[in-house]
């Protein structure tokens, strides 16, 4: 697709530079959500995967410790090109590796199909998280 295209899966300490600002352009800027609730304690503990066009970070995600994937933001340039599809695929792939049986995340509702295409069923009721409607998904590994 984009051969200038590039993902790698960092621990927080080398992703942050890149991580952040695509986190806070699309979640705080974009989505309200407030600023001091983005960053947290589990980025730390956390794999992420960013994606690179020629060297510019456009998206992101994280693999927690426990199997949940979140953080999940693409560049609204770079939206409906398959870069959310192959972050998550790199972020299931580094569960698979180690071992995790399962993935799960929290959805935002307008994204549930997007989760759907790539093998996740929701599960439960909806709920709001930072004032924005989500769903439980899981997928088996």
């Amino acid at each position: 697709m984009y051969t200038d295209l590039r993902l790698e899966l960092l621990p927080w300490e080398q992703a942050r530079a890149h991580a952040a600002p695509i986190r806070f352009a699309v979640f705080v800027e974009e989505q309200r959500v407030p600023a001091e609730i983005e960053l947290d304690q589990m980025d730390a503990k956390s794999v992420h995967a960013v994606a690179y066009y020629r060297e510019s970070p456009i998206a992101t995600g994280r693999l927690l410790p426990d199997g949940h994937i979140g953080r999940m933001a693409v560049l609204p340039a770079w939206r409906g090109r398959g870069i959310g599809g192959r972050i998550l695929a790199k972020l299931i792939e580094a569960a698979r590796a180690r071992g995790d049986r399962e993935v799960v995340l929290s959805a935002q509702v307008h994204a549930m199909a997007f989760y759907r295409a790539h093998g996740f069923v929701e599960e439960g009721a909806e709920y709001m998280d930072a004032g924005i409607p989500h769903v439980n998904m899981r997928r088996a590994l």
